[in-house]
């Protein structure tokens, strides 16, 4: 039997992969998750096998969420499924330990597989993404900024697209307000940006976020 945790910050979502995996016998849903604080706390107590993690949640997000859960317990598999697919997240989400990629576009027989393949081992990437992922490693960074940057900067960066403080962003990820304020400006200078109203501009015209999301 796969234990699995469910990590969306939509309830809606949540109860749609719980029917879903109600026709797979081999499959249980063992706790859901709003967060990604919520995630490793359920993580701690009683590690499932594999996670599917949404990106953007409140709080640490996703991404976050799989480095952390990566580095916690290696045995635990994540599949990031989002509305993302596109850009920096494929690569970045991968980055951070994580073992599928999926879209919200997938019918349920495609998740039911992800998980059953990440469970024993192996990669599950839609190969559109896969192509897309191989060929920003092949280009480098490419002709998208945000294909560049570290780690650790992307994820300031989401949480600056999430309109939060610089104190929000130090105590989530365990950082200084004064290293923080370093990460931002090593986004402006790399991004070629001059404010938070540029940046998220312009992570508008690379399908970071949509317009009607802008903080």
């Amino acid at each position: 039997m796969v234990d699995i945790v469910v990590a969306d910050d939509h309830r809606l979502v949540r109860q749609g992969l719980r029917s879903i995996f109600r026709e797979a016998p081999d499959i249980q849903v063992v706790a859901e998750a709003a967060t990604g604080e919520q995630v490793l706390e359920i993580a701690r107590e009683q590690p499932p096998d594999v996670v599917l993690m949404d990106l953007q949640m409140p709080g640490m997000g996703g991404i976050e969420a799989t480095r952390r859960l990566h580095k916690l317990n290696r045995r635990i598999r994540v599949i990031v499924l989002t509305v993302y697919d596109a850009g920096p997240y494929p690569y970045q989400a991968l980055r951070a330990g994580g073992m599928g990629f999926l879209d919200k576009g997938c019918d349920k027989e495609e998740v039911i597989d992800a998980v059953r393949t990440v469970h024993l081992g192996r990669r599950y990437i839609r190969p559109e993404i896969a192509q897309q992922v191989a060929l920003s490693q092949l280009d480098g960074a490419g002709e998208n900024p945000f294909e560049g940057l570290t780690q650790r900067e992307f994820e300031v960066l989401m949480r600056v697209l999430n309109g939060q403080s610089g104190t929000a962003i130090a105590e989530e990820l365990c950082l200084s307000p004064k290293t923080v304020s370093t990460y931002r400006s090593r986004l402006f200078e790399h991004l070629g940006v001059s404010s938070d109203a540029e940046l998220v501009r312009l992570a508008v015209d690379y399908g970071m976020v949509g317009a009607a999301e802008r903080p």
